[in-house]
């Protein structure tokens, strides 16, 4: 069968693979590469022929990644990092190839040449590790995330120039002319897809779904990611630089959320295939002859590239946990390695040797990358004991007296700022502590009290009066940032009831696990909200809504049960709706068939024979609260009722009357009537 048999041994190992990892808690590219190890050449077992193949499909999967990357990421959202990335980004390339030929030549004893090429190839991060990481870790949006995803584009832009002079180290004034070429062909291609992202794509777009073909859509967005990385080859680029740009010009169109939401499975499955295609290349046997050389080299990188890239982000003026998390997340060596390393072997720049080194350490770093970057936190806090900071300490609109039960809100994004804007109504007292300069003066405009500084810093906490504080809100969507702040809250106040973001459901679990007050899921609180609003669309009844959304609500929160208040908690929740259910109202409209129309309150004798009470009536546009004995029921009008679920059940059943007023009354008993009366 060709490679058709080898993608079906690949996909039941990666199934398998994956089915292992995500029981054991662990990433699922974890899962993926190690299957790509059983069913690779150098091991016994079924084994993959058509290495190669399969690896040029894994270059799609990279592509696609990096297409739906740049949807989800707007030029607009690369505006705060791009001081970092393009200043940063080429002093951090610059800084690990020095320090990799220092290494190589110093170390391990190479040749200039060698030395050169080993510190060129661990310069580079893995782009499809770090986003596959950063997605799984609901981290993407966050700053760290940001500056991440900034420096990896810088990366995967230097590999042209390092394709063009790596092989001709000896000629580098002969590399000029090729690398000038290369500079202009870039500048034509972006001022093209400029054009043709503002102008042609929008337009086909809009052809397309217009014809209301979802297939055709789907067929359209992989061949626009695809096709235009595939221009970029053309142009002498990477080609997933060029998917990139695709899925960055296209984020500007009405249809990003529909294509990502399409191609987000075809990607998964490509991206799949990357992973395992990683495996293939890994060799035991290498590794076991050559442990220690192995050994060194993978602590030697992880180490360098981790205090390059965290000096880089320091100096650049990012302060608390983002130089750590930047560091521990891009200290792996990456995919386009291997490309270099395949073109150094081909014109013998380097030796096989070189090449299994290089390639080993890739897979093990790439397959600790998750590990790492979840250590982030840990490896913080243990720096903040040794060396503690002294933050600077600005303060705004801050009341003159000290404050007591308030509330400390962490971040003023989205989230915060509309919490902040009801508790100014309700009279709330609160202070804000934000790090971004541009929502500091947002929030400075309009009169909120908030200090400036790193909420993961004690003396900020302590600045805010944390320990005097009633209840901490924490709004930020940074994972590593918001563990170390609870972390550090309860330091200072032990009984600190603490309210907190997840951005998904293994984050919610460590703070279910941290004792915390509550745990809030936004995109999961949106919908339920949406599908409260689908069940009052069919008339679903208030109580049966709210039962419903509490059972969903309570399943999902149900990690926070391993806290004892959290526990709590959930259970008065419950008893509060029970008990609330004993008096819920409803609102019902008269009918002209009602046989109530035209019938007093007092004479139909609603309380006496129902048990339940109309406190409300909606007619055209006015509202008349508490109507007495005397008023008069009309056809149109809508009744609030009052009452158990009982008691409105049977008002219902008499408004849906449509006998006469004394047939009624002998057909519906008071709901809380003896069987004598």
């Amino acid at each position: 069968m060709g490679i058709a048999a080898d993608i079906a041994i690949i996909l039941v190992a990666a199934l398998i693979g994956g089915l292992v990892a995500h029981r054991l808690g662990q990433p699922l590219l974890l899962g993926y590469i190690l299957a790509g190890v059983a069913v690779g050449p150098f091991t016994v077992g079924p084994t993959v022929e058509a290495v190669h193949e399969i690896e040029l499909l894994a270059e799609i999967g990279v592509a696609l990644l990096l297409f739906a990357i740049g949807i989800e990421f707007s030029l607009k959202n690369l505006k705060p990092v791009r001081r970092i990335a393009l200043i940063g980004g080429p002093v951090q390339i610059v800084l690990c190839i020095a320090f990799g030929y220092g290494i190589g030549y110093n170390v391990f004893g190479w040749d200039a040449n060698e030395s050169a090429w080993f510190g060129a190839l661990i310069a580079l991060s893995s782009t499809m590790v770090v986003l596959k990481s950063l997605a799984a870790q609901g981290a993407t949006g966050t700053f760290s995330g940001r500056i991440m995803v900034g420096m990896l584009i810088v990366q995967d832009l230097a590999v042209v120039p390092m394709m063009i002079i790596l092989p001709r180290l000896g000629d580098l004034r002969g590399s000029l002319p090729l690398l000038g070429t290369a500079a202009l062909q870039a500048v034509i291609f972006l001022a093209a897809m400029v054009l043709v992202g503002t102008r042609v794509i929008p337009w086909l777009l809009r052809l397309i779904v217009g014809w209301k073909s979802r297939e055709l859509f789907l067929v359209a967005v992989i061949t626009l990611g695809v096709g235009i990385g595939y221009g970029t080859y053309l142009f002498g680029l990477s080609f997933a630089f060029g998917a990139f740009v695709a899925g960055m010009v296209l984020s500007e169109s009405d249809f990003s959320h529909q294509a990502l939401s399409d191609i987000i499975p075809v990607r998964d499955v490509f991206g799949l295939l990357f992973f395992v295609s990683v495996g293939l290349l890994f060799d035991p046997n290498y590794l076991i002859q050559n442990a220690m050389t192995v050994a060194l080299t993978v602590a030697v990188v992880i180490a360098g590239k981790a205090l390059v890239f965290g000096a880089v982000t320091r100096a650049s003026g990012y302060r608390g946990s983002i130089p750590f998390v930047v560091a521990l997340g891009l200290c792996q060596v990456g995919e386009f390695s291997f490309v270099l390393a395949r073109i150094g072997l081909k014109t013998e720049s380097i030796s096989q040797n070189l090449y299994s080194l290089v390639l080993t350490t890739t897979v093990i770093t790439m397959v600790l990358t998750p590990f790492l970057y979840k250590s982030a936190p840990r490896l913080y806090g243990l720096w903040r004991r040794v060396r503690p900071e002294q933050p600077s300490l600005i303060t705004y609109n801050l009341p003159d007296e000290e404050m007591h039960d308030h509330v400390v809100v962490v971040g003023f994004g989205r989230t915060g700022r509309a919490a902040v804007e009801v508790m100014e109504r309700v009279g709330l007292p609160y202070v804000v502590l934000e790090l971004d300069h541009r929502k500091v003066e947002l929030c400075k405009k309009e009169g909120h009290a908030i200090i400036y500084g790193d909420s993961t810093s004690e003396i900020v906490l302590h600045a805010a009066g944390t320990q005097r504080a009633r209840l901490l809100l924490v709004t930020i969507p940074d994972v590593v940032g918001a563990e170390l702040i609870i972390n550090r809250a309860r330091d200072l106040n032990p009984d600190l009831r603490i309210v907190a973001r997840a951005m998904h459901q293994e984050q919610l679990q460590r703070l279910g696990g941290m004792g915390i007050t509550e745990v809030v899921q936004p995109e999961f609180e949106a919908g339920l909200e949406m599908v409260r609003q689908v069940l009052i669309q069919f008339k679903v009844m208030p109580a049966e809504i709210r039962r419903f959304t509490d059972a969903v609500r309570m399943e999902m929160y149900a990690p926070l049960a391993t806290s004892d208040r959290a526990s709590g908690s959930l259970q008065m929740l419950s008893e509060f709706h029970w008990a609330q259910e004993a008096l819920e109202m409803d609102w019902v409209d008269v009918e002209e068939t009602s046989s109530l129309v035209g019938q007093s309150i007092g004479a139909v004798g609603i309380r006496k024979r129902t048990g339940g009470s109309i406190v409300g009536i909606l007619r055209n546009d006015s509202v008349i609260s508490n109507p007495g004995p005397e008023y008069v029921l009309r056809s149109g009008e809508t009744l609030g009722i009052l009452g158990t679920q009982e008691q409105r059940q049977a008002i219902r059943k008499l408004l849906e009357e449509s006998e006469s007023p004394a047939a009624t009354q002998a057909a519906v008993k008071p709901a809380n009537a003896s069987p004598m009366d």
